[in-house]
């Protein structure tokens, strides 16, 4: 019996073993199987990480291109011209390979052309590549660039799209360069008056300007100058290229008789303007005037119009625009010191009768698209096409000023008021369309300019001379204190420079209180403006048209030295494939 239990116990317990063999087998094959999912998971993981990083890194090159090219226009300023007119994204441009001292492997394009590389700055950092195409359809008319960059990392390519524009006075509502009333007019001294204040020009004698009580300037101000800041608003910290030792107040804390003042008014916990680096003014606007010119086509393929002497200019609603200008014989010329000229239909055509432009009606015709109407002197060179021998005279310059009746202020200095061979222009009305107007002498604003579309429309205005606001005065016109416009108030709505001189209201210490001077835009002068004195003039309102930042009116000034900014950049599809075929 005892040896029955025994053969049955061996028996269950060879049974036992065999069964624990299969659980371990078992047992062994689902680790081997973890393992083996585990190993898998990581791996897939391992590359999925790897995906994502050049995924990443690909977007980080594109960009490292952007700023690559920004970096060359910093450094050369004619660099624009280069790009490879094979790039489908450059038509419509044109650019050319930059020769082989500039030779750019970022330019490449199509399968098994050059990528740049982007410089290594860490041992794990994934290679890099990128390639840019350029666009310059757009920067003779706005200033702006358009470029495509590409990055490419592994099998990762991303492309982003940048609008590069120059940076300088319209970034600003509000620039000058000196705060000072123009010496010109006020016949200060300018050996001792035309220097920043910081280099110690005189506190009195040299006519500073403040900004005083009911000045709202709503926008970005800079001035290569100390500013005279009192009781006005600044919804934008301004800026000044006034940099004082230790914690002295960037700006001047009073009004123009040298008196201390209160009340100034900056954005929330600002309390004075931030230091920014000076923007060198340009000395005249006549670099304009070649755009008028027709045998240039190679920099002007669409020339603007040039208009000689005296010329009134009435903007209406629809697009067109009324143009009087007797004393003009070409609207386009040709060679240097225009010694030949043509007179192409859309600028209208001169002479006296009806519909032309010295007719007394003058000749309307469409606002120039995306161009620059030049307002030129009369010249005295015989060899000149448009030279004439036309009186010099201050007392009618044939479109009508001075007005019957009218004191026409005196000016020190500077060029008479209405002198009859002025490069003068006359502008006012309800603009609609994309346009310059530069005058070689005067600019005057004579009545509202206001945007049709103000989505749209964009009108710049400069003058190598004053800038003014039209305000004439007559001592007969006791009704109103001497003031000859029976309005109150005046709207301008233009970017406005003053190359060399200043933007002004006429006869400011006079006529009474012309109501509100509202300017939509941005305003940029060699020397401060006065706008009112005493109880006389325009009270400011200055609003900052913010496209600005991102465009220009057509063939605007520029400042002396030009950095250039990015003004909108975003992701698109990407451009190219990995081997350097354009992407479907």
């Amino acid at each position: 019996m005892n040896g029955l239990r025994q053969r049955i116990d061996l028996t269950r317990a060879r049974d036992d073993k065999g069964l624990a063999m299969v659980i371990a087998l078992i047992f062994g094959m689902v680790i081997v199987a973890f393992v083996a999912t585990s190993l898998s998971i990581a791996t897939s993981g391992r590359v999925k990480a790897n995906a994502d990083q050049n995924f990443n890194a690909a977007l980080s090159a594109a960009y490292a291109g952007i700023a690559d090219y920004q970096a060359r226009l910093s450094n050369d300023n004619t660099y624009f011209q280069y790009g490879n007119p094979a790039s489908t994204y450059s038509r419509g441009s044109s650019v050319t390979m930059p020769p082989a001292a500039k030779a750019n492997p970022a330019f490449g394009v199509g399968a098994g052309a050059s990528w740049a590389k982007v410089p290594v700055t860490a041992p794990d950092t994934p290679t890099s590549y990128y390639r840019y195409e350029v666009n310059t359809a757009q920067y003779g008319t706005s200033g702006t660039i358009k470029v495509r960059s590409t990055g490419m990392v592994g099998n990762a390519v991303r492309s982003v799209v940048a609008s590069i524009r120059q940076q300088g006075f319209i970034d600003f509502l509000y620039f000058t360069d000196l705060e000072i009333q123009d010496p010109q007019i006020s016949g200060a001294s300018t050996t001792n008056c035309v220097r920043y204040a910081y280099q110690g020009r005189p506190t009195t004698g040299c006519n500073e300007i403040a900004f005083g009580s009911g000045d709202v300037i709503a926008g970005p101000a800079h001035s290569n100058d100390t500013m005279r800041i009192c009781e006005a608003k600044f919804t934008e910290t301004p800026s000044t290229s006034y940099q004082p030792a230790g914690t002295a107040l960037r700006y001047t804390a009073k009004n123009s008789l040298n008196q201390a003042c209160a009340g100034q008014q900056f954005p929330a916990g600002v309390n004075q303007p931030s230091f920014a680096s000076s923007i060198g003014m340009p000395s005249t606007n006549s670099q304009q005037l070649q755009e008028t010119r027709s045998d240039l086509g190679a920099t002007v393929p669409r020339p603007g119009c040039l208009y000689t002497g005296p010329t009134d200019i009435v903007f209406n609603a629809g697009g067109t625009m009324t143009v009087k200008s007797p004393g003009t014989k070409f609207t386009n010329t040709t060679g240097d010191g225009a010694t030949g000229g043509s007179n192409p239909a859309q600028c209208g055509q001169p002479g006296t009768s009806s519909g032309q432009l010295g007719s007394a009606a003058g000749a309307t015709i469409p606002v120039p698209e995306n161009n620059i109407v030049y307002v030129q002197n009369i010249p005295s060179d015989a060899s000149n096409k448009n030279a004439s021998s036309t009186v010099a005279t201050c007392s009618n310059n044939g479109v009508g000023y001075p007005l019957a009746g009218e004191s026409t202020p005196g000016l020190g200095t500077a060029p008479c008021a209405y002198g009859s061979r002025n490069g003068d222009a006359f502008v006012k009305g309800d603009f609609h369309g994309q346009l310059t107007v530069a005058a070689q002498n005067y600019l005057y604003v004579t009545g509202d300019l206001d945007y049709v579309d103000s989505s749209a429309d964009i009108l710049g205005l400069t003058a190598t001379n004053a800038v003014w606001v039209w305000n004439p005065y007559g001592a007969l016109s006791w009704s109103r204190n001497g003031a000859m416009l029976d309005d109150d108030g005046r709207e301008i709505d233009a970017a406005i420079i003053s190359a060399a001189h200043t933007f002004q209201v006429q006869n400011y210490d006079r006529g009474g209180a012309r109501g509100k001077l509202t300017v939509k835009g941005a305003i940029a002068q060699r020397f401060r403006g006065i706008v009112s004195s005493g109880s006389n003039g325009y009270v400011k309102d200055y609003q900052y048209d913010a496209r600005l930042k991102y465009t220009a009116p057509p063939r605007f000034l520029s400042p002396v030295t030009t950095s250039y900014g990015i003004t909108t950049v975003g992701e698109v599809k990407a451009a190219f494939r990995t081997d350097g075929s354009a992407a479907s």
